[in-house]
């Protein structure tokens, strides 16, 4: 493992490290410099309606102001439940200039989900869209919530448009149930009465906490990665790095976009599309639902993004449409893959359509996220994770955290100043994850003679077929290239001869594909015991709000 990637770096350009700020920093200090810098530029676009850095700082100070009113000593969290809307930039940044720790929730979780995540994190602030105010109705009580703010859609659209949105989603489509939070503010109304000379800038450090970003982790129950502001500012630096060849080693250029069709409450969008496009000075164009893509083709159409962070279902839906194949990609710079493995097929048609590779990159809530990604200037698509960010490095760890060699899998681990202090309040569930300094994934991959990564699969996720390991990542790759499927998972099912076997779950490109097909095609490209035995066709595959398929759920339909 010993720097076998710098070689690497030196063939493309990427820095084998990056310079960290002062421990006297924290992320206000990078969010001051991108108002001071760009303060013209667009920061985010949503529905049309632009918010400069000018106005995201005006926007945030106010919000911090409310926040510092409440009395809330530093530390505190404040739990933001929003979709992709300007609110959730201008309360994020705020949280942090108050000296508070920001909860990202997400907007779809039901009571029973929303009550774990406010108790384990002890947030006594919640701000919430008014679409989602029904759920935490049904547990007002039953939390540390003292304060709770309540934001509609179109607050910040301008009178006339904004009252026009929240009336067709309150009355035409109905998206808004009745709802009744005693003692709530109004966003609106909190930004109207701030006082900005009453606001106070916190003493904050790298070492304080940030965010505290839920997860399912690697076992067991939901649970708050504990994300400091030198696990995200390291990140953001280590991400300008690696992206230098094209954005630029300064600035990004003045009209260069990012689109944002990744919820920011997640990770993944929270830190390339938010954090690294405001230190790029680049502008972010909101998306609330990628799974309507008639909207996000129009948005793409009308503002030809420059770099596109998705996953590999959104990716695959798009190059299946016909309007998108039409559209001009010619000022696409990077598209880049995270969250779930980017499937070949996908790659292939993603560059035929657009002429861009998809650069796949990996990571998880606990690395902030980024921890590899294969170099932007790279000619072909890999179907690999790439090589370690610069000052991170990854080990291939076997069940008793030796180091296992060259070319063999294990448990991908990760050390770096990305990697989370812990799981809050959870010191087991940390130790657990924890080995010498390395955060234990609960991926398994190999990494060949270059440093580059090849994730197979999640240690979870792995089907034991009469003693041996199949997984399902693999199956999925192979099955996708089938020219009339549009979308494949597999799982394991109990056996009893097997112990497991391989069932897949398919949504079809062409209605005429049958069972007997997909059989001969495995058949063909598949040792005996990893093919499936079992074929289900369903009209669309679970996937969460980010897009990843979800293989729990598809067990609980098996």
């Amino acid at each position: 493992m010993e720097k076998i990637w710098f070689a690497e770096y030196q063939k493309t350009g990427i820095p084998e490290t990056v310079d960290l700020p002062a421990e006297n920093t924290s992320l206000i200090d990078v969010f001051e410099r991108n108002f001071q810098k760009f303060g013209s530029r667009d920061a985010f676009i949503f529905m049309d309606k632009v918010l400069t850095y000018s106005q995201l700082e005006e926007e945030s100070r106010k919000f911090a102001t409310y926040l510092q009113s409440l009395g809330l000593p530093k530390g505190s969290r404040v739990a933001v439940m929003m979709p992709n809307v300007l609110q959730y930039p201008v309360v994020a940044i705020g949280v942090f200039r108050a000296g508070l720790v920001l909860v990202n929730v997400n907007p779809l979780y039901t009571a029973r989900e929303l009550e774990h995540q406010l108790n384990d994190s002890g947030a006594e602030v919640l701000v919430i869209i008014e679409n989602f105010a029904t759920v935490y109705q049904t547990i007002i009580g039953k939390t540390p919530v003292k304060h709770v703010v309540v934001a509609s859609v179109g607050d910040m659209l301008g009178a006339l448009k904004g009252t026009i949105v929240n009336f067709v989603l309150r009355s035409v489509r109905k998206q808004i149930p009745a709802w009744n939070i005693p003692g709530h503010q109004k966003y609106n109304a909190i930004i109207s009465n701030a006082n900005v000379n009453q606001y106070k800038r916190p003493s904050l450090t790298l070492s304080d906490t940030a965010v505290l970003q839920y997860t399912g982790g690697t076992t067991g129950v939901s649970k708050g990665a504990e994300l400091t502001h030198r696990n995200l500012v390291a990140n953001m630096l280590q991400c300008d790095g690696i992206f230098q060849s094209k954005f630029g080693k300064q600035d990004g250029a003045p009209d260069d976009r990012f689109f944002c069709a990744l919820p920011l409450y997640h990770i993944f969008a929270f830190m390339v599309c938010a954090l690294y496009g405001m230190y790029k000075g680049q502008a972010n164009v909101l998306i609330p639902n990628p799974r309507d893509l008639p909207a996000v083709i129009k948005e793409l159409r009308k503002y030809q993004p420059t770099f596109f962070p998705a996953v590999n279902t959104l990716f695959n839906a798009l190059v299946n449409n016909e309007e998108f194949k039409q559209l001009d990609h010619s000022r696409l710079k990077m598209a880049m893959g995270g969250g779930m493995a980017v499937l070949p097929s996908t790659a292939a048609a993603w560059k035929a359509v657009t002429g861009t590779n998809i650069i796949e990159g990996y990571g998880l809530s606990e690395t902030s996220p980024v921890a590899a990604v294969n170099p932007p200037i790279s000619e072909e698509f890999t179907g690999t994770i790439g090589i370690p960010l610069p000052l991170t490095e990854i080990a291939i760890l076997d069940d008793d955290g030796n180091e296992v060699p060259l070319g063999e899998q294990g448990e991908i681990s990760i050390r770096g100043p990305q990697v989370m202090r812990g799981y809050w309040n959870r010191p087991d569930e940390t130790e657990k994850v924890m080995v010498n300094g390395f955060f234990r994934t609960g991926d398994i991959g190999v990494m060949d003679e270059r440093g580059y990564i090849k994730i197979v699969d999640r240690k979870k996720d792995m089907i034991l077929v009469s003693g041996f390991n199949v997984y399902p990542s693999e199956i999925e790759e192979v099955v996708s290239k089938h020219p009339k499927v549009l979308e494949v998972a597999a799982i394991g099912i109990a056996d009893e001869k097997s112990g497991e076997v391989p069932k897949l779950f398919i949504v079809k490109k062409d209605p005429s594909l049958t069972t007997e097909e997909i059989l001969a095609f495995a058949k063909e490209n598949l040792t005996g015991y990893k093919r499936p035995r079992y074929v289900e066709f369903m009209d669309e595959l679970p996937k969460s709000n980010v897009g990843k398929i979800l293989r729990k759920d598809l067990r609980k339909t098996a």
